[in-house]
């Protein structure tokens, strides 16, 4: 053979394998798997480890491959970017995340987008929200609004006191869940569409706490400090109302202040059942994966993306029902946590 034929057969190699390549975008090279990637804000979380079950759960029954990745801390965000840029270039068709920071996250976001990755948000929406292709998540507003209105139905015209341990400034789950509380209990007025956290005239501590036993415990005890008298507390979740607990029973107070809050994981209805919070505001993070992987893989097989808000549901669960507020007892709730 001619040393011109020699690099004609070798360019049309070239070109096959090049071809073969951009056939098998999304799929694992060696098997010809479709690759899902999964990012959490961490990996410790029971929230998230929940998540990451129900992805690999489903990934395993469509037969895919699952990537995970998680953040080092609540607000990793330079770790979730990597993640991201990583799955890309592992060849991932899709990518489930839950965002640590809202609004830092959107450019890599939009690189994936643009090299044809499917990106879909779980439980936290991203800022904005069209940045990604679509949201699988509870509607926090809704979940902090049944909270508030079983608050407020507990306490009726009673004088209230209220600390609010919250997540981190201007992360729109915590902004959510945060105003639809105060919303719910009628002290101030907020809509799905506000963008910063409301306050009231009742309201007489506000620490962010970033979702965290300990760091609530101490918000809490910083609260107290301010004013010893709070009956009220709000958590963005069980975690942080373990905390604030735990700060109310050193102080002699547990049996003073009444705590709502939202997740209902199974250690938080436990809490509910226990006493230790009156109430919580239960969401699905093993559906919000399970369905985002689905949809990761009639993208990858159909070409056919998600595109928009899918709610995956909330539900009240609390052992001492209040008249006019839908709820579900702890049994229910012990049943059904994080399913």
């Amino acid at each position: 053979m001619s040393s011109r034929a020699v690099r004609l057969a070798a360019a049309c190699l070239a070109v096959s394998a090049l071809a073969l390549s951009v056939t098998a975008c999304g799929k694992d090279s060696s098997s010809g798997q479709i690759t899902v990637g999964l990012i959490t804000k961490t990996d410790t979380n029971p929230f998230f480890v929940k998540m990451k079950e129900g992805a690999q759960k489903e990934a395993d029954a469509a037969g895919v491959k699952l990537l995970t990745a998680a953040g080092k801390f609540d607000g990793d965000n330079a770790s979730q970017v990597t993640a991201i840029e990583n799955m890309v270039n592992a060849g991932a068709k899709g990518i489930l995340i839950t965002a640590s920071d809202t609004k830092a996250i959107v450019p890599a976001v939009e690189k994936a987008r643009a090299k044809g990755v499917q990106v879909i948000a779980l439980d936290t929406p991203t800022d904005p929200q069209s940045a990604v292709d679509a949201l699988f998540a509870t509607n926090n507003f809704t979940a902090g609004q049944l909270i508030g209105k079983y608050a407020k139905a507990v306490e009726g015209d009673k004088p209230v006191k209220i600390a609010m341990i919250d997540l981190n400034p201007g992360v729109t789950v915590g902004v959510l869940r945060h105003n639809g509380f105060l919303s719910g209990y009628g002290a101030a007025q907020a809509t799905q569409d506000t963008t910063q956290d409301v306050t009231a005239p009742n309201v007489v501590c506000a620490q962010p706490a970033q979702g965290d036993q300990a760091k609530a415990q101490t918000a809490m005890e910083t609260c107290l400090q301010k004013d010893p008298d709070i009956n009220l507390v709000y958590t963005i979740n069980e975690p942080s109302a373990l905390g604030a607990y735990t700060a109310l029973k050193t102080a002699g107070k547990e049996n003073n202040a009444l705590i709502v809050s939202v997740d209902g994981g199974c250690s938080g209805v436990q809490a509910v059942k226990d006493g230790k919070i009156a109430a919580t505001s239960q969401q699905y993070p093993l559906k919000m994966a399970s369905e985002g992987v689905k949809a990761v893989v009639d993208y990858a097989k159909n070409g056919k993306k998600v595109s928009g808000y899918t709610d995956t549901g909330v539900t009240l669960i609390t052992a001492k029902p209040q008249a006019g507020v839908d709820s579900k007892d702890v049994q229910y709730g012990l049943d059904n946590c994080w399913g």
